[in-house]
């Protein structure tokens, strides 16, 4: 079968998989989106030797393919992320962290932190870095989640391109990163006892959460703007509900949480506190 144009996704079939991944993410799809959903989906049509996209959603819909399903959402859903990005999120961690160390009250508390939508978990990782340094071997964990299963294999694994790493400091990139010789060449890995530290799982927001207890901080970064109004709110609220009282939440500096909750309270751009 000959590899299939982009173009021959139809109007009414990109329509299909724009509610597709609404009902299974709660992403909302813009149609400047369809050449991107024909490009990811191309392959599988291959795969399958399918004629049509319509013939892969109705297959996506029959029921007889579960592990498709999962894998056209892991399609659908962009995930773009770097280490340490938007830096003044983790200056403040870091304040937050030095807080809870030296707080004589919380010495058998447990200092924990989600990331609530960790793509291929460089935020994560940034997130433990940062509690390892401050916090030692004391008390902490990190939770990362996302929806997609296969950037949480690419997670777990802790095993990044060079390039990516720049944004990590020459400190932390030699007390937490081992660097890749002959044929791992021009890669890092993230330490073992790190990665240990990191727990990552699938989590759809979308949905009621499972049983993750609750958090000192949030990070619900880059996400809401794949979500339509009412979906944000739902989210968030379902987020907030796991966020102890006096806890932070951090979202992207290209989102607000205007007309979303008045649970937490502004305290700079993108930094809210829980009252």
């Amino acid at each position: 079968m000959t590899a299939m144009s982009v173009n021959n996704i139809t109007d009414l079939e990109f329509t299909h998989f724009q509610r597709f991944i609404f009902d299974a993410a709660g992403i909302s799809l813009s149609s400047a989106k369809k050449a991107l959903v024909g490009g990811r989906l191309a392959k599988r049509l291959q795969q399958y030797q399918l004629a049509s996209y319509g013939e892969y959603f109705h297959l996506l819909t029959s029921g007889k393919a579960p592990a498709e399903v999962q894998i056209a959402v892991d399609l659908l859903t962009t995930n773009e992320t770097y280490f340490f990005r938007e830096p003044k999120h983790f200056d403040l961690l870091q304040e937050l962290a030095s807080a809870h160390n030296k707080a004589a009250q919380s010495r058998n508390q447990s200092f924990r932190v989600w990331s609530a939508a960790s793509s291929t978990g460089e935020e994560a990782y940034s997130i433990a870095m940062v509690l390892a340094d401050r916090l030692a071997d004391n008390n902490w964990d990190v939770t990362g989640s996302d929806i997609s299963m296969r950037v949480l294999q690419r997670a777990r694994a802790g095993h990044y391109p060079v390039e990516r790493t720049t944004h990590i400091s020459p400190a932390y990139l030699k007390r937490f990163c081992l660097k890749g010789i002959d044929v791992q060449q021009g890669t890092v890995l993230i330490e073992r006892n790190l990665r240990s530290r990191v727990q990552f799982m699938q989590v759809n927001l979308n949905m009621a959460l499972p049983q993750l207890g609750t958090f000192d901080v949030i990070f619900l970064r880059n996400v809401m703007i794949y979500f339509n109004g009412d979906t944000k709110r739902q989210v968030v609220a379902r987020v907030l509900s796991l966020l102890k009282p006096g806890g932070y939440f951090f979202i992207g500096h290209s989102e607000s949480l205007n007309d979303i909750t008045d649970a937490v309270r502004p305290l700079a751009p993108s930094i809210y506190r829980k009252e």
